[in-house]
């Protein structure tokens, strides 16, 4: 099938490209290269430099590439810039897929899976966290994501253009292969994070909080390897070419680990310390996080193999050695 993959030049939508690329399907990427890196995208694979609000851009290239199927995963994603900035959210994030559902619908794509995440639900009333827990984002980000799946739900009645929105929790991990792996800037994803401050890149690590009502006193997250991640989108393409029903579905591992836990973690692969400070909690983090990925596994048929915390941290450290030295 010929797919396009959009944000295809960032951590996870590279990662994507060569997932459909192993399945043997035919990937074109759009990228307006603010986060992503042009290096990420393979030599053969076409590439257009280009923003998804651009609607006439995005028609073009679906026309064009004859897309049947589109990944979507452009769009900014650092919770703290949507606090202070929310009209780049709303814009980039929320109006810019509705250019893109737009020109999908004019070249007769109909079908999308859709990179969402767990900031839809807010802080956690129950855990793990089903689908059908209340979604009461605290944060633009979140609620730009939610504004973008009641859009896709509404487009799907209206238009019959279905969808599958994947919400993440934390992905992490790289693939050694592609030599591809986490590298934002700013970074401010933990295991990346820790691995700086293993290679030195980083003086400490500052641990937000260490009174949390957890077994050591810090946050608990659910971490995915980005492998994983991926062959659920796999998946959810292939639940959707067989006329599965749109929704939404939590990609996770039903885990948590501490930041703790993940700082001993990358101190034994490492070989290495992790020097440490604490400062006070951040507003808005919930004391634990934790997906249950059931409706996936059932619905899907996917189930996450490689995301053990010693898998995501080895595979991460590999690649943060190769990239940055040391």
């Amino acid at each position: 099938m010929n797919v396009l993959v959009t944000g295809g030049a960032g951590y996870i939508g590279a990662h994507m490209v060569r997932a459909l690329l192993r399945a043997g399907h035919k990937v074109t990427v759009v990228d307006n290269l603010l986060t992503g890196h042009a290096e990420f995208v393979p030599a053969e694979v076409p590439f257009v430099r280009a923003d998804v609000r651009d609607g006439k851009a995005m028609l073009e290239v679906l026309r064009s590439a004859q897309i049947g199927a589109i990944f979507h995963f452009a769009a900014r994603v650092l919770v703290g810039e949507s606090v202070t900035s929310p009209r780049l959210y709303f814009r980039d994030n929320l109006a810019g897929t509705i250019e893109l559902l737009d020109a999908a619908l004019e070249a007769k794509v109909s079908r999308l899976v859709f990179s969402s995440t767990a900031a839809v639900y807010g802080n956690p009333v129950t855990v793990p966290l089903e689908e059908d827990h209340p979604l009461t984002p605290v944060n633009p980000y979140g609620e730009a994501t939610l504004a973008t799946e009641r859009v896709l739900r509404s487009y799907d009645q209206a238009y019959g253009l279905r969808f599958v929105a994947l919400r993440y929790f934390n992905a992490a991990g790289a693939d050694l292969d592609a030599g591809i792996g986490e590298r934002h800037d700013p970074e401010t994803h933990l295991i990346p994070l820790v691995l700086d401050t293993a290679l030195g890149r980083r003086a400490s690590l500052t641990i937000h909080g260490d009174d949390y009502p957890t077994p050591d006193g810090t946050c608990v997250r659910d971490y995915i390897h980005v492998s994983d991640l991926v062959a659920a989108h796999l998946s959810a393409l292939d639940y959707l070419n067989a006329g599965g029903q749109s929704g939404a579905f939590n990609l996770g591992t039903g885990k948590g680990h501490s930041v703790r836990q993940v700082v001993q973690m990358a101190e034994r692969i490492s070989g290495r310390p992790v020097p440490v400070a604490y400062g006070p909690r951040r507003p808005g983090d919930p004391a634990v996080l934790v997906a249950s990925p059931a409706r996936a596994e059932e619905m899907l048929g996917w189930r996450a193999t490689r995301s053990s915390l010693e898998s995501i941290v080895r595979d991460a450290w590999a690649y943060h050695k190769r990239a940055f030295g040391g």
